[in-house]
């Protein structure tokens, strides 16, 4: 771990009263075996936590983060004193609400939510507010709803202007005569930080699109045209399919496609290895850090992908909830416990009703020659042979 995340760890643990960042022991269970859904575990008499239950709410257990998330967010609040209840809706928005409804008759003190689209809990989080159980957006915004007190996520933009800047430098645009071909992949619509990392990427190579010197084929340059809904891979596979039928299929080089997270780019790197006859090997971008991923880094078959370390968003959603169960308003001066990896944001996200205040990590660009960091940060580990890298979640 480099020098700011281990200043933004180490304040965080101060703050959070010594809530424990160790990692868990074991491999991430596949979805079907994933970690118990619900908990409602007693905490110990002498925690701080008391008798008060936090509701997390997580997307589903078919991409890796959530699972990753989800466990280590409850480990923290456990050790915290917290009890909790962690529920996965398998990407149903019904599911959510129901799952979300259910934790809001059981008396939680609070509700810790990555929705599955944003746009779809307003009226569920209307019965929250009315029962004053405050509600931290976790990851993804929750649109059109006053009832949300705080968002707590990385820069999202920043994800994208990372990847962005990447393949420029890569490519050396700035001294290269080019031009060079470029395709995009994007996330899902329903989900908020969609657009922000489309924009980001796209905004950080968009002097050189403008200019020639980046060629889109197949034309598709708006984040309409290039999304992917639930962040399918097989969707991400199809469409790659076809854009290398119809525009690559004579030969044609593909420099880079640029995606926008791992599933998508698991997907785009299979039709690139299946379906791709231009005898060069592309970047490939990503983002999260999935085991899949990572060993396609290794392999040469995806060129790096963007970081979100999910102890540092933990910690400081953790931080933020015991601000708030306490009696207290976090604010601004969080902050400084955060370290200089972290921003606190009172203008850019407008949910459509309020604007949500907001605490911004930051994330960083992994490659082959990077994956030490991720072992650092005590999630992953290196397998026997000391070649590619392995979950430590649990799988209880």
């Amino acid at each position: 771990m480099n020098a700011t995340a281990k200043k933004l760890v180490a304040g965080l643990m101060a703050l959070t009263m010594g809530a424990s960042l160790a990692a868990c022991g074991t491999d991430v269970a596949p979805a079907g075996n994933a970690p118990t859904q619900e908990s409602n575990n007693e905490a110990p008499a002498d925690n701080k936590g008391g008798d008060k239950t936090v509701g997390i709410a997580m997307p589903t257990k078919s991409l890796e983060r959530w699972n990753r998330d989800g466990e280590y967010l409850k480990q923290q609040f456990e050790d915290a004193g917290y009890k909790v209840e962690l529920k996965y809706s398998d990407n149903k928005t019904d599911q959510q609400n129901n799952d979300i409804q259910g934790m809001i008759a059981d008396g939680v003190s609070l509700l810790l939510i990555a929705a599955i689209d944003g746009s779809t809990l307003s009226q569920t989080l209307d019965d929250a507010k009315a029962q004053n159980i405050p509600v931290i957006a976790y990851d993804r915004l929750i649109m059109n709803t006053d009832a949300v007190s705080y968002y707590v996520s990385f820069d999202n933009y920043t994800v994208g202007k990372l990847q962005g800047e990447f393949v420029k430098k890569q490519l050396d645009l700035d001294n290269a005569d080019g031009p060079f071909n470029i395709e995009f992949t994007a996330g899902d619509p329903a989900d908020n930080n969609a657009g922000f990392f489309f924009n980001g990427a796209y905004d950080a190579l968009k002097f050189y699109i403008d200019s020639g010197k980046l060629v889109i084929p197949s034309g598709k340059k708006t984040f309409e045209q290039v999304a992917t809904p639930s962040w399918s891979t097989d969707t991400a596979f199809e469409n790659m399919q076809n854009t290398l039928a119809s525009f690559y299929a004579k030969g044609e080089i593909l420099d880079v496609a640029l995606c926008s997270n791992d599933s998508t780019a698991l997907g785009v790197a299979k039709a690139i290895t299946t379906d791709y006859a231009g005898g060069n090997t592309p970047i490939v971008t990503g983002q999260d850090g999935d085991i899949a991923n990572l060993r396609n880094i290794v392999d040469g078959i995806q060129t790096m992908t963007v970081y979100k370390n999910v102890n540092d968003e933990a910690a400081a959603t953790l931080a933020v909830a015991k601000s708030i169960l306490s009696g207290e308003t976090p604010d601004e001066g969080l902050v400084s416990s955060l370290g200089a990896d972290a921003t606190y944001d009172v203008e850019s996200y407008n949910n459509g009703v309020k604007v949500v205040p907001s605490y911004l990590l930051v994330p960083y660009v992994i490659t082959k020659n990077d994956l030490q960091k991720l072992v650092d940060t005590g999630l992953y580990k290196w397998d026997s042979d000391n070649k590619y890298l392995e979950s430590t979640a649990e799988t209880t």
